[in-house]
């Protein structure tokens, strides 16, 4: 029936199928990768839980977002820019406080908890690849998917050269790249979801 807005809620409800498994899956990690992350005294473990709770804030204010307006679904991405930006801030604090006083990561957890969030954020990514060239929220979804499996993969790169060297700086060194990682994801968010309430406005003025 044309005209009757079938295709937009057919999109709306797709879009909040991916949203909802993508906020659980990211939920779930972050509680057993910060738990494996304390237990395995890994700041890298630590700051991917920590950016694995900022996609799970990110898809819970998505799922809020999707069927509202252009201006809603940008400032709900210019929220998740921000709260991601905190959480990036975070890390960097923590990765300065252990540099000073030490830490002692254990390298087996740190591969496999590591390979475990790898495996999750693939499936996260596999779930959201058709709405990468979505709407605002539905892009910002697909970048922070995106960082997170390189961000997995310094991990293991880091539990790997922990091992092999005996030593706690590789560790703190991915810990520091997942905080540019989750920095620079943040970033582009903001520039996004500025560039689409920019472009709304002037769209707005020339109707006018």
């Amino acid at each position: 029936m044309s005209g009757c807005g079938c295709d937009i809620e057919i999109k709306d409800q797709e879009q909040k199928r991916v949203l909802y498994w993508l906020l659980g899956i990211n939920a779930v990690m972050f509680v057993v990768e910060m738990s494996v992350g304390l237990l395995a005294d890994s700041t890298a473990l630590i700051a991917d839980s920590l950016d694995m709770l900022a996609d799970a804030v990110v898809y819970g204010i998505g799922i809020y977002a999707v069927g509202k307006t252009i201006i809603l679904k940008a400032n709900a991405a210019k929220i998740s820019g921000y709260f991601q930006l905190i959480l990036g801030l975070i890390i960097l604090f923590d990765i300065a406080r252990r540099s000073i006083l030490g830490s002692d990561p254990e390298s087996l957890l740190m591969m496999g908890m590591g390979f475990v969030a790898l495996i999750a954020n693939v499936i996260c990514l596999l779930i959201i690849r058709k709405q990468k060239s979505g709407e605002v929220h539905m892009r910002a979804s697909w970048i922070f998917s995106a960082n997170d499996v390189i961000a997995n993969m310094g991990v293991i790169l880091a539990g790997v050269t922990v091992y092999l060297f005996d030593t706690r700086w590789p560790d703190l060194v991915i810990g520091l790249i997942v905080s540019i990682i989750v920095l620079r994801g943040a970033i582009s968010i903001l520039k996004d979801a500025k560039q689409e309430l920019r472009n709304n406005s002037q769209s707005i003025g020339e109707a006018l």
